[in-house]
């Protein structure tokens, strides 16, 4: 059998070195390999095989487990006008505010304030692995524990506040955590008299010690925004009584929007062409190596993601300037 002419280092320079031309087409039509062709890209991409747990080869080096924080959240990978694609289905995008045609990703990365670093993701495909996206969440939650992480806290939105997720952090992992609870959440601050979390007695920037209903006892905090829009927070970490303190840590779960702000700007993850799952998988996997290239030449160089890409553009323009002068 002959080697394949794609490979993983070569799809993953060409999603770095593109900007909007994201195609198999494309990278046969510029491609260094004497006889590649089309055919040759979706070949790798339907018949390469990388899991999540892959991605850990590639960033293991670029975090302290026993420091930062976790942070979980998934995104939308807008497919609107691919209706055939086998991993897209109507799903809610934040970004549109409203249901989309997508594959979701569940992501978990690691932080210690100024890295991006995606340590593990998952698709989103209930219809395929019964697996809700809470599910997602606790394996990947394990899979850390099993890397020997251990970090200052672990961060989510509402989304993944269940009392099970909460007790797996604290209770079994014996890890802190940090999230934001709907404003409906019911507390108690007298045993059996719960109330709506937004009914509280509860003052701007005020840190209270209450009874989480089938949980226990937390902290929680009330984060009033300038157009007036509240955010309740709360805590296992019961000595975390400083207002300040307490908003500080959470405020690094604003980590992973700007990961998925980047991984999307920087790689074209949302723009394989192929309907098949396979390949959709091949091409989210590379999207997710050609994003910590980034990154790490980010941390050691200073360089942004999108200065990184500019400098190629750049050259590739100087040069044609100077043939043309």
């Amino acid at each position: 059998m002959q080697p394949q002419k794609c490979s993983l280092k070569l799809y993953s320079n060409f999603l770095l070195a593109n900007h909007n031309r994201y195609s198999g087409a494309e990278l046969a039509r510029i491609s260094p390999i004497a006889g590649m062709s089309h055919d040759a890209v979706s070949r790798w991409l339907g018949q390469s095989i990388f899991t999540p747990s892959e991605l850990w080869n590639q960033v293991k080096d670029l975090v302290q487990p026993s420091a930062g924080y976790l942070v979980c959240d998934d995104t939308t990978l807008d497919k609107s006008y691919s209706r055939k694609n086998e991993l897209a289905k109507l799903q809610y995008s934040g970004n549109a505010r409203g249901l989309i045609n997508g594959i979701n990703l569940v992501n978990l990365l690691w932080t210690a304030g100024e890295e991006y670093i995606p340590i593990d993701y998952r698709i989103y495909q209930k219809a395929n692995d019964d697996k809700t996206k809470n599910d997602h969440f606790l394996d990947m939650l394990k899979r850390a524990k099993q890397r020997g992480f251990a970090p200052l806290y672990v961060l989510t939105d509402s989304w993944y506040s269940s009392v099970l997720n909460l007790k797996y952090i604290a209770r079994t992992a014996r890890w802190q955590w940090i999230t934001n609870l709907k404003s409906n959440r019911q507390v108690s601050v007298d045993k059996g008299a719960y109330v709506a979390i937004a009914d509280l007695d509860l003052a701007e920037k005020q840190v209270r010690k209450v009874w989480l209903k089938e949980y226990g006892f937390v902290l929680v905090c009330l984060i009033v925004d300038q157009d007036g829009g509240k955010t309740y927070l709360a805590t296992s970490d019961l000595s975390l009584t400083n207002y300040n303190s307490f908003a500080d840590h959470f405020h690094h779960r604003w980590a992973v929007e700007e990961f998925h702000r980047g991984i999307k700007q920087t790689t074209g993850i949302e723009k394989c062409y192929s309907t098949k799952a396979a390949s959709q998988k091949t091409h989210i996997f590379t999207a997710f190596v050609t994003f910590i290239r980034l990154e790490r030449t980010r941390i050691t160089e200073q360089i942004s993601w999108y200065e990184q890409k500019a400098n190629i553009v750049r050259g590739a323009t100087g040069a044609y300037l100077l043939a043309n002068a």
